[in-house]
């Protein structure tokens, strides 16, 4: 048996074990319920406990049988003296000590670009990750710390080739700042533009849609300048984390205490010129890289990857005739990444194939015994007939919540923890951001048969959700409620090897004759995806949702008659 595990202690706390070639991975939020799992100012370090204790015991071993265990590194600054050392030292007394003892550190940028490689199945491929901020470089490299970092990645090397801290020119608000990145620049005008209690850059990604990136793009362009050699300068203080020094646009001031008090056109418009800018930036270094790999592969990662219009714009203008995006592009999958490295290039093992699913967290367990909440009332032993009553249900526009199987890795629901809805009417996407208590702005995705998707899309999507498409325009009318306002969707493939929603988008497909279904998170606003049954239940109730699947037992809403649901499964309409 040969067992290897990666570790992330930092935001996105995570835990990656695999053994004899299966990924057993898991987010440490899902089990506090804080989302990111972030750390307070106190404690800036913390160990997935309840993550690692889970993926120990799904595969059935203890620590001891580990063989290696990697971590990111994340110091800030290198320290004098062995500052490797010291931060290693930390990590490991955080941990049981057989595992302390084997504790080896990776860079973080390593970690994030390897996770999304090595998952590949690319021969040779460049890679890039951009993200806020990384492992702390040694004088070899250069100094400072990771912020845009390039890659020519094979079976038999990792190289570092493109090393770039962006570097601060004089800006209106004068001194210059000690920490520019794409990533804060990207954050710094989202605080800007999204008022405090969203999800800042994700908002901002989905209002640029409704925006005209010409009205504001000069005044953000002249902040961002692209230099020889992949070379990206910010003007101070811009891309630092300060949304409080004022942005002058035109005549008016913007700040983050400002945000909701500028027109909703305004911020849709700074917006979209912001959106536009910063894919100009990544598209630059991407390009650069293209000439100094000559690969035709781009394996793109960090907390940057997360942007799915990115993403698009990236498969469309970067020269490369592939993106790989990794699966879980985010700080949690830095343990991916680590483990991933001690799997391959430390004991030498095959790659394992590129997933089509990342249902590598617990089961939800059973419905807890006795009455259930609100009138709800289960549906047990359908055996065979649970799938064309679900289908049945969604295609008379019911919204269903969906719980199966292994929990998905990352931070999107892939058709395990998600609430699934018929994508026909526009009014549905309504509901459901109300419910969500979301902007009337902000999207929901498709997920869409993998065979199915090119009728209906435009473009290459994978598998977890991570890439901007275009829907065709004569299919948008069938769909209103996942297309977006500039006529995209952020799209999942359905391959036949999805565990989790494959059956029902098949009997959905052929009921409707659409392969596609809305999807979102099962969760509450600024909490992470629900992990167990009993969160799902609590979960539907509160939510209003119509119905619950948690494996093989169905929950009813009060309004949802029991006998109109068998007569759907039996082939005649519902009532």
């Amino acid at each position: 048996m040969s067992a290897v595990l990666g570790l992330n202690f930092h935001h996105d706390t995570s835990a990656c074990l695999i053994v004899d070639g299966r990924i057993h991975a898991a987010e440490e939020e899902r089990w506090s319920g804080i989302k990111h799992n972030r750390a307070t100012r106190e404690t800036i370090l913390t160990a997935p406990t309840r993550a690692l204790d889970w993926c120990l015991r799904s595969a059935g071993i203890t620590v001891d049988d580990i063989d290696h265990v990697w971590t990111p590194s994340m110091r800030p600054t290198p320290r004098q003296g062995s500052w490797v050392s010291t931060e290693q030292a930390e990590l490991a007394a955080m941990l049981p000590e057989a595992l302390g003892k084997r504790l080896k550190l990776i860079s973080h940028h390593t970690a994030h670009v390897l996770a999304g490689y090595l998952l590949s199945s690319e021969e040779h491929a460049a890679g890039l990750v951009i993200d806020a901020g990384g492992s702390a470089l040694g004088t070899d490299i250069a100094t400072g710390r990771e912020r845009i970092t390039g890659y020519d990645l094979s079976p038999n090397h990792i190289d570092r080739i493109h090393q770039a801290t962006p570097t601060i020119t004089p800006g209106p608000s004068g001194p210059e700042h000690a920490h520019p990145s794409l990533g804060h620049f990207y954050r710094n005008l989202a605080l800007r533009v999204i008022p405090p209690g969203n999800e800042a850059e994700g908002s901002m990604m989905a209002l640029a849609a409704f925006g005209d990136p010409d009205r504001y793009y000069k005044e953000l362009r002249d902040l961002v300048h692209l230099g020889d050699s992949g070379h990206v300068h910010i003007a101070a203080p811009w891309g630092s984390y300060d949304p409080d020094t004022p942005l002058r646009v035109e005549d008016a001031v913007w700040t983050a205490r400002s945000a909701d008090s500028k027109p909703l056109d305004a911020r849709a418009d700074l917006a979209a010129a912001a959106q536009r800018v910063f894919a100009e930036a990544v598209v630059h270094v991407a390009r650069h890289l293209r000439h100094l790999t000559a690969a035709r592969t781009l394996v793109f990662s960090g907390g940057c990857a997360l942007n799915s219009h990115l993403n698009g714009t990236l498969a469309e203008q970067s020269g490369f005739e592939k993106l790989f995006v990794a699966p879980a592009p985010h700080d949690a999958g830095t343990a991916v990444g680590a483990a991933l490295y001690a799997w391959n290039y430390v004991l030498g093992q095959p790659l394992l194939p590129t997933p089509e699913d990342a249902d590598w967290g617990p089961p939800p367990g059973v419905l807890p015994d006795g009455a259930l909440a609100g009138g709800y009332r289960r549906v047990s032993d359908l055996g065979d007939r649970l799938i064309p009553m679900v289908a049945a249900l969604l295609a008379d526009h019911h919204i269903i919540g969906w719980v199966q199987g292994g929990m998905e890795f990352g931070p999107r629901a892939l058709g395990h923890r998600s609430i699934l809805a018929h994508p026909g009417k526009e009014a549905t996407k309504t509901r459901l951001n109300a419910l969500k208590q979301r902007a009337d702005f902000r999207p929901l995705a498709p997920l869409a048969l993998a065979e199915e998707a090119g009728g209906w899309f435009l473009g290459n999507a994978d598998p977890f959700m991570n890439r901007v498409v275009r829907a065709r325009h004569c299919k948008s009318d069938r769909m209103p409620a996942v297309v977006h306002q500039d006529g995209t969707a952020r799209l999942q493939t359905v391959s036949r090897g999805h565990s989790g929603v494959r059956p029902l988008l098949e009997e959905f497909h052929r009921l409707t004759g659409v392969p596609v279904l809305l999807n979102t998170s099962l969760n509450f606003k600024g909490t992470p995806i629900l992990r167990t049954a009993e969160q799902a239940v609590d979960a539907a109730v509160e939510l209003g949702l119509d119905a619950l699947v948690v494996e093989d037992t169905l929950v009813l809403a009060p309004h949802v008659r029991r006998e109109a649901v068998l007569s759907a499964a039996s082939g005649t309409d519902l009532a």
